[in-house]
């Protein structure tokens, strides 16, 4: 299998995915702004959305497929299935029963998360509501999860990486056709979400049918927790909470210490969020979910030296992507923000506010790329304590460097804590794997650094004059010409950037890469 072309494959899936769920935002931000209510919505998702990203992508995906990939690779078709099909069973059940849970304690949930908007009675009200409604849709994801966990163990990456498009088609539609014919428009959102959810579950099931691999349900609650592969799975994922989700955590907590700071701080750490969110998930999400069932095999049949290449090829595609990405967000901060979300009730103080966060998770980008394509090196070894020590540990750091940020720095300083948290965790986990001799850098890494510092500068000083040089928040009432504008800013500094890395004597079959 050519892993570049897989690369390709999930990145242009994922792109797709970003490219909508931008226009959501756009559109999210020209129809409520940033104020309360908007608030409100983002401290509801992010309940749900954060045990979605816990139990369901995190620590789920990470703790099931090496094991589902060992029973592929190792005990056949029937116990694969059958592996499948309980854990699939004990999962949304699961999840079902916790959804019951939220619903129940959504005020306690909703006070502990964001307490400062009970200044606003109505706002408040509103959040309770909307967790009540979103709740269940961590049982639509989790069923979700299961099926890209197979699918990427097929090495079908399409589907999955095409599945977060539907939530984003869900609120475009919601936002357009529905919000406006709604006492509170914002409740539309959360309407959304549930649709999207289900939406997401449909897609899965013909892929997985497609393999013979649809799960079979049970009407009996803990009918697949005898399985000894069940087990193993939730013996993984009980500490993998913690190590794939250290900056989740983190965010949850920002979002209660944003709620204490100047009114409409929680939406400007979201629109920031947002857009840092689209390198992570175009480069570090699609390379580890490429990288995860390819090392799983590697390990189970005791080649360390293919899994060793592989990391190496996955870090120098990292740093090659990551670093110019990270130089142009925090240049082009104010521009991306200006063009994607100044219309309507997004106002000028808004954009700049946003800004701020922005340029701060731009210091920490390539560290959040990095333990996204690190974390699976021991995922694939099936080995989570390590991940779990230093996931703790920096969950401590980034509330340590919040007492000293936040006081200075504001919002921004929530997002410069999580960025350096995100570039500790990945150097402790790159030591890690140094010191076990899990990855042995291949030749070459001094001179290809050197390179691309030469590169990135080229590209920098084309990206901070495109910034400095044109009044993007006065061309608020042409948002065509300035995106015609932008777009051609981010085109000069690309062409740049690989122009110069071509002179240099880069080429793209340099990172061609196949799995066996």
């Amino acid at each position: 299998m050519n892993l570049l072309k897989s690369l390709a494959a999930v990145s242009s899936m994922t792109m797709l995915s970003r490219v909508t769920g931008l226009l959501r935002e756009s559109l999210f931000a020209r129809a409520f702004g940033a104020g309360a209510y908007t608030d409100a919505f983002i401290v509801a998702f992010r309940l749900p959305n954060l045990l979605r990203r816990l139990f369901a992508e995190g620590a789920f995906s990470q703790a099931f497929v090496p094991i589902l990939s060992e029973y592929k690779n190792q005990q056949g078709e029937e116990a694969t299935r059958s592996l499948a099909d309980h854990v699939a069973n004990s999962l949304v059940w699961a999840t079902l029963l916790v959804s019951v849970l939220g619903i129940l304690g959504a005020p306690l949930f909703v006070y502990l998360i964001a307490n400062g908007l009970e200044k606003n009675q109505e706002a408040f009200d509103a959040a309770v509501w909307m967790t009540r409604l979103m709740f269940p849709y961590i049982a639509c994801m989790s069923f979700v999860a299961l099926a890209g966990g197979v699918l990427n163990t097929w090495r079908q990456f399409k589907i999955p990486a095409f599945t977060p498009v539907l939530l984003n088609l869900s609120f475009i539609a919601c936002s357009l056709f529905l919000a406006p014919y709604l006492d509170k428009p914002i409740y539309a959102m959360a309407i959304a979400v549930m649709i999207g959810g289900l939406l997401q579950v449909a897609i899965q099931i013909p892929a997985l049918m497609k393999i013979g691999m649809l799960p079979r349900l049970s009407i009996n609650p803990v009918g697949g927790l005898n399985d000894p592969g069940v087990r193993r799975v939730l013996k993984k994922m009980g500490p993998a909470v913690f190590a794939v989700s250290a900056a989740q955590i983190s965010l949850m907590i920002n979002t209660a210490i944003a709620a204490g700071l100047q009114a409409g701080s929680i939406s400007w750490l979201s629109y920031a969020d947002r857009l840092m969110e689209f390198p992570t998930a175009l480069l570090g999400v699609a390379l580890g979910t490429i990288l995860l069932p390819s090392l799983s095999k590697a390990n189970s049949e005791g080649d360390k030296e293919e899994y060793s290449n592989l990391l190496d090829w996955g870090l120098r595609l990292t740093f090659l992507l990551a670093i110019p990405a990270a130089v142009g967000m925090a240049m082009l901060s104010l521009p991306l923000i200006a063009t994607l979300f100044h219309y309507g009730q997004f106002t000028d103080q808004a954009a700049l506010m946003s800004a701020r966060p922005l340029i701060a998770y731009s210091v920490g980008l390539i560290g959040i790329i990095l333990v996204k394509t690190l974390a699976p090196a021991f995922y694939a070894q099936q080995d989570i304590r390590t991940p779990v020590r230093i996931a703790v540990g920096v969950l401590i750091a980034v509330q340590l460097m919040n007492l000293v940020f936040v006081p200075h720095l504001a919002v921004a300083g929530l997002a410069l804590s999580i960025g350096l948290g995100a570039c500790i965790n990945a150097g402790f986990l790159y030591a890690g794997l140094r010191k076990r001799q899990i990855y042995m850098p291949k030749p070459g890494w001094g001179k290809f650094f050197f390179k691309l510092l030469i590169a990135v500068s080229a590209m920098g000083a084309v990206a901070w004059l495109g910034a400095t040089q044109i009044e993007w928040l006065a061309m608020r009432a042409t948002p065509l010409l300035r995106g015609g504008v932008l777009f051609a800013v981010i085109g000069a500094c690309a062409v740049v950037y690989f122009g110069v890395l071509f002179a240099l004597g880069f080429r793209p079959r340099d990172f061609k890469r196949s799995a066996k």
